[in-house]
């Protein structure tokens, strides 16, 4: 079947390990049908920074390759039912053999950017009527990390105040658009004035540039980007205000800032990713509220070379989705 996926690792230059050609189908083994495993026939299926992180060799040694990417998907189980594919293995224990702990698909099991791909049938959720198969895509990793961040971490109430750093991730979209519709006040800031723009145009009350002084200090501060916005988010949040924190895609090692953090009282609260039930609570929160993933691209799997490098040069607003 045609995929793309990892044939090498490469910590600088991850693109160089990137393949697309012919894998070969998902085969169950009877130890896997027993467990409840089944194939899904992907229509789409969305890009993560977890896809790149992968290519450089983060969770995921040389002895698992060639590895097929990709954590979200959405497509059709073999009863013909329209599905969504939530991407923790082994959450629900039985799945697994006794003593193997859960993982993402990619980092133990082959993952979504294929024809095909085996998962427990107990990861399959119906795909919400009214989505297309790229908009459903989009949910199960950044929208759902989003959603547990705001709703199951941050503490906060309807009519407070979030900072959203980094407007123009996924995550970080999906937290304006979220944070909107959930009746915050949202800020967000960027380092382009497109992407402040569109952040306006998803939700945003107010946008800044990147480390700019807000006018008021903020009730929690979303970050995903790391070392160069922690800092900034540290000296942005409210005494005993909160951080929550699920990424640092520019890098994992900030700066301390220590001594504001317990003077003030703050809360960091690591976030990472979402349950199952908090997957299926996300898509009742689109269908009732009307929210719907932002997608800056479509292409075939046959392009996806194209969508990491969009990715890797941060140039999009949204979701990359990869389909047909």
């Amino acid at each position: 079947m045609f995929a793309v996926y990892a044939a090498g690792t490469d910590a600088e230059e991850p693109l160089k390990g990137l393949e697309v050609g012919q894998r070969p189908e998902p085969v169950l083994s009877p130890e896997q049908i027993a467990r409840g495993w089944t194939t899904v026939t992907l229509r789409a299926a969305a890009l993560n920074h977890h896809d790149l992180w992968s290519l450089r060799g983060v969770g995921l040694p040389p002895g698992r390759l060639p590895m097929i990417l990709g954590c979200d998907g959405a497509g059709v189980d073999e009863d013909g039912n329209e599905v969504v594919i939530h991407s923790v293995i082994g959450e629900q224990g039985s799945a697994l053999p006794d003593g193997e702990r859960p993982s993402i698909l990619t980092e133990r099991y082959q993952g979504t950017f294929a024809e095909r791909v085996a998962v427990p049938r107990w990861n399959l959720l119906p795909k919400p009527a009214g989505f297309s198969f790229e908009e459903a895509a989009c949910l199960p990793t950044s929208w759902l990390t989003a959603y547990r961040m705001l709703f199951t971490r941050s503490g906060l109430q309807p009519g407070n105040t979030v900072l959203i750093q980094g407007a123009g991730g996924g995550v970080a979209s999906a937290l304006i658009v979220l944070a909107r519709a959930a009746g915050y006040r949202v800020f967000a800031t960027s380092r382009t004035e497109a992407k402040r723009e569109r952040a306006l145009a998803l939700g945003a009350h107010e946008v800044f540039e990147s480390g700019a002084r807000l006018p008021v200090r903020v009730d929690a501060v979303m970050e995903t980007v790391g070392a160069a916005t922690w800092e900034h988010s540290v000296a942005s949040v409210r005494e005993e205000g909160t951080i929550v924190i699920s990424g640092a895609t520019s890098g994992p090692n900030p700066p301390a800032a220590l001594t504001r953090i317990f003077f003030h009282q703050l809360r960091v609260v690591g976030s990472t990713m979402g349950s199952r039930a908090e997957l299926a609570s996300l898509l009742d929160f689109c269908a009732v509220s009307g929210v719907r993933p932002i997608i800056d691209s479509v292409r075939p799997l046959a392009k996806a070379a194209e969508g990491f490098a969009q990715m890797e040069s941060g140039d999009f607003v949204g979701k990359l989705v990869f389909a047909g």
